[in-house]
């Protein structure tokens, strides 16, 4: 049996022990990593350390850190407060607040992991204090964060029309924008509807003594919500996330070392607020994620990646060929880079571009709805900062929600961006 064959076979016995067995799936994936590439893969310990994901890693520790600083002096719940006064007490407009701020975020130039590091902690603070579905604030922040991801201007955007030319492809900007702006959109109400949304309407923040009309005795008043005063360590957290922000989107610094450098700076300062806010990093979250990207990587080294991908492209026809290498974008980019999966399909996909039976515009613009709408995944960077902040809930359980919604975009996302954007020949 081929190495490859035997990495997917280890792949199928991880999930299988993590589901039955409870155990730790990303410390399952790192003895998986050491097995499979030593044993049948040749790598030595250093090639399989070369795949571990020390970027993620300082980005998850670092952001849930100065979160977890936040949190303690008070800042999250300013944040919160000044967040319902915005849209006038509305609980319903803050799930699409949050979508839109991520979305502006990468459409003006942040990286999706970045935009939603600086969101995802908010707005699941505010989903865990108004109890509104965690999966559903995490989905709109991370949905989002796609919708605007590949502007013209964006990272993801810019990247993926470099490859696009490079290639030799017909390509299209402002499609390839809109495309995943509206699909992103239109799953976003979807599990607005679905997840309760529409039943925040009726839910409305009042102000003590204020008067009360016939019409909103249906709703349902929450407490009265008090003015947060500002001190010392707020305002130097709130400096400290402004920071971050700029860090991010103006200099293109790092957002898991700008955010640790901040964190250390405030407990420096405040300790004794800031003491408990190591222990309060998700370290299991941690294990999980840096464990299967490790053993991702460890497919993409030994071959595996490239062995499904070029059995999909030597497929006679070119329609399932394409739809074959949409799926083959989403089941892999929910453990692995969307923009690096990108690099690798775009070229898979040339060799049938170029007869002309499918059209290029809709090809690409089907293939980076396919790979980047699943990163609402655990695995993902976005999924995971969404796992990492969510709070006061069973995280086991939000784990598996998040896992079985993945899941379904996985299975259903690939066949309708082929449905919408590829049989129809855009070209």
């Amino acid at each position: 049996m081929s190495a490859q064959l035997i990495s997917i076979l280890v792949l199928v016995v991880i999930f299988a022990l993590a589901t039955t067995r409870s155990i730790n799936m990303g410390a399952l994936a790192f003895a998986g990593a050491f097995l499979v590439g030593t044993l049948a893969g040749g790598l030595d310990t250093d090639g399989i350390f070369a795949g571990f994901p020390g970027d993620i890693f300082v980005v998850l520790v670092g952001v849930t850190y100065l979160f977890a600083i936040a949190r303690s002096n008070g800042t999250t719940d300013w944040l919160v407060a000044a967040a319902v006064r915005l849209v006038g007490g509305r609980i319903a407009l803050i799930p699409w607040v949050m979508f839109v701020v991520t979305g502006a975020l990468t459409a003006i130039g942040a990286v999706s992991p970045a935009a939603c590091a600086i969101v995802a902690p908010i707005a699941l603070g505010f989903a865990a204090r108004y109890k509104i579905s965690p999966l559903l604030m995490g989905a709109m922040v991370v949905h989002g964060a796609q919708g605007g991801g590949f502007s013209p201007i964006s990272v993801y955007g810019s990247i993926v029309n470099g490859i696009v030319d490079r290639n030799h492809i017909a390509g299209n900007p402002l499609v390839l924008f809109l495309a995943s702006l509206f699909m992103n959109l239109a799953i976003a109400a979807v599990l607005f509807v679905v997840l309760g949304g529409t039943k925040l309407r009726r839910r409305q923040l009042v102000t003590a003594g204020a008067p009360t009309s016939d019409e909103e005795t249906d709703e349902e008043p929450l407490p009265h919500e008090q003015r947060i005063p500002l001190d010392g360590p707020k305002i130097a957290t709130l400096a400290g996330l402004v920071a971050l922000v700029v860090g991010t989107l103006v200099f293109d610094l790092d957002p898991g070392l700008t955010a640790i450098t901040v964190a250390v700076l405030l407990s420096v300062v405040w300790p004794k607020t800031s003491r408990s806010a190591v222990g309060e990093i998700t370290w299991p979250t941690v294990l999980l994620i840096c464990g299967v990207l490790t053993y991702v990587a460890v497919l993409k080294e030994i071959g595996t990646i490239d062995y499904v991908g070029n059995g999909v492209s030597n497929v006679g026809i070119p329609l399932l060929a394409a739809l074959l290498l949409c799926y083959i974008g989403g089941i892999v980019s929910a453990f692995a880079s969307s923009v690096g999966l990108m690099g690798a399909l775009i070229p898979l996909a040339v060799p049938f571009l170029a007869l002309g039976t499918i059209g290029p515009v809709g090809m690409i613009a089907a293939l980076a709805v396919s790979a980047t709408m699943v990163d609402v995944s655990p695995f993902s960077t976005n999924g995971a900062l969404v796992l990492a902040n969510a709070k006061d809930v069973d995280r086991d359980k939000f784990f598996k929600q998040l896992l079985v919604y993945g899941a379904l975009v996985v299975a259903v996302v690939p066949l309708i961006a082929w449905l919408v954007f590829v049989v129809p020949g855009w070209g």
